[in-house]
Formats: C-alpha cells, structure tokens, sequence
C-alpha cells in the first residue's frame, strides 16, 4: 500500500549506554525527516540572522517495521514522515532507517526525530490532519512495535536543524526505582559534560521525558550530532574516557537503548 503524502512538495549522543514541535494525543509522534523547507537554509542553520526560540522540545519516535514488508511501503513511511515538514509548527524534522544499533535488547528499524519552540506546538503538531493520515496510512500498517520520548533540551542548539549527512547518537536511559532527584541531576549533569570532554560532539541535548505513555518505562533521554559517521567513530573510539564517564552513572541505570542514525537529505527513493 502506497501512502499518498499531504504536502509532495515539501520533503524533508554520545551514549552512556553501557556499550524538522509538538506532541499529541495519539503520543506516536513521529518525527520526520529534513528540516522544515520553509525555515530552510537560513535555518539550515547554524545560527545567525534568525532568532532563536526560547526553548527546544525533541521528539523522537523508534518504529520497528514488520518482518517481511515490502520495501516501498517502508519508503512511502519516511518520505509521508519527511514530508510533515511542510506543517508549521516544525523546526526541523528527520525520519530515516537505523544506521546502527547498540542495545541488544532493542530490535527498531527506523526513527523519527523533530524539533518544536514548545510542548503546544509538539501537541498542534501531533493532532494536526496531514500527521493523522500519514501515521493512519503509512505507519500503522507496517509497524509492530513504537516506542516515542519527549524532553525539554537542557540548552537550544546552535544548529537547531543538523544538515545532511550529520551523524546522530541517541542514547535513552530507564533508571533504578525510587532513585533520588539528586542521582537523576547527576545524570544529565554528566550527559551535558560530554560534549566538553569529548570535542568531536557538535552538539547535545539532554532532559527528562514528559510523556510516559509510550516511552517503556525510559525517562532520560539524549541526542548528539557528529559531522560525519566519521566523526561518531572517532569518539566512540576513545573508549578510556568514555568508560570513566559511564562508571560515574551505572549504579543508577537499570537498562539503556542506544541506536545511531544518518540526517537524510530529504525524500528517499528507495531503501
């Protein structure tokens, strides 16, 4: 089944893992692929001449895509996803296959990561008719299993809208029971640190997930950018720091996720 995408025209951390705003009801929203045409280059975005929103919310949606499906009905998927671009409320919106993943427990295909300038907008974004049908047509059909996190970035990226080719490491974390808000603080103040100790990380965000429902019991969640998988390599590759900063926060995870992925260049023709 081909999905009929609502707007053609528009298309589209470092992990502790021990190893293009809004949200809804439906809580699969999905993040889609590309940046939002109309924020495009300007927005392509390091930075400069646009004034920058007050806050980022981060929306990510992991899809694990049935056995067996038809790789078309798979690129109509991320092309509907990617093509949500065109709806107003995003910043910048990515959905692509997994380049890699980490957790052996987690068997996902696919992800969907996008921005928002606030949690209304996440909602606006997650009601709205064009994300309804493409998730009612595209996704559901050929998904078994979605898992989706939303957090308050800690700071707002320089680049809110990774361009093409940026290599991306999402790391989520499901914590021991009853752990103190203080162990939880000492968490995310680690995350943050990364990017001071490990220089090859372009960016991170990390927060606390505010919708439970379909996360799986994960409540911290972070996404790093790198230039290039290139650049992913090289600082997974210095595994001595990296281990040093997994001990000061392992007796307080009980389990992790931790897949990689590739910001596509917009509409894929096949995959």
């Amino acid at each position: 089944m081909m999905c009929v995408r609502a707007r053609p025209l528009f298309s589209s951390p470092l992990s502790l893992a021990f190893s293009s705003t809004k949200h809804s009801p439906i809580h699969l929203r999905l993040p889609l692929s590309s940046s939002r045409r109309s924020l495009s280059a300007a927005v392509a975005m390091s930075s400069s001449s646009s004034t920058p929103p007050p806050q980022i919310i981060e929306h990510i949606v992991l899809f694990k895509v049935k056995d067996e499906t038809d790789s078309s009905m798979i690129t109509s998927m991320m092309n509907g996803l990617n093509g949500l671009v065109s709806l107003s409320q995003v910043i910048h919106i990515s959905a692509a296959p997994l380049h890699r993943v980490r957790s052996s427990a987690s068997a996902f295909t696919h992800v969907l990561h996008s921005r928002y300038g606030s949690k209304e907008d996440l909602n606006a974004y997650a009601a709205h008719p064009d994300h309804v049908r493409v998730v009612k047509e595209c996704v559901l059909p050929i998904c078994e299993d979605v898992m989706a996190v939303d957090w308050i970035a800690d700071r707002v990226p320089g680049t809110l809208a990774p361009p093409p080719g940026t290599a991306a490491k999402l790391t989520f974390l499901k914590l021991k029971e009853n752990l103190a808000d203080e162990a939880k603080l000492e968490i995310v103040g680690v995350i943050k640190g990364l990017s001071e100790k490990l220089p090859g990380i372009g960016q991170i965000t990390v927060g606390e997930n505010f919708s439970p429902a379909r996360a799986k019991g994960f409540s911290i969640a972070s996404i790093a950018f790198f230039k290039d998988l290139g650049e992913l390599e090289a600082v997974d590759g210095q595994r001595e720091l990296v281990n040093v900063e997994k001990e000061k926060v392992r007796e307080y995870v009980d389990s992790t996720i931790v897949v990689e992925f590739v910001v596509p260049s917009g509409l894929v023709s096949g995959l």
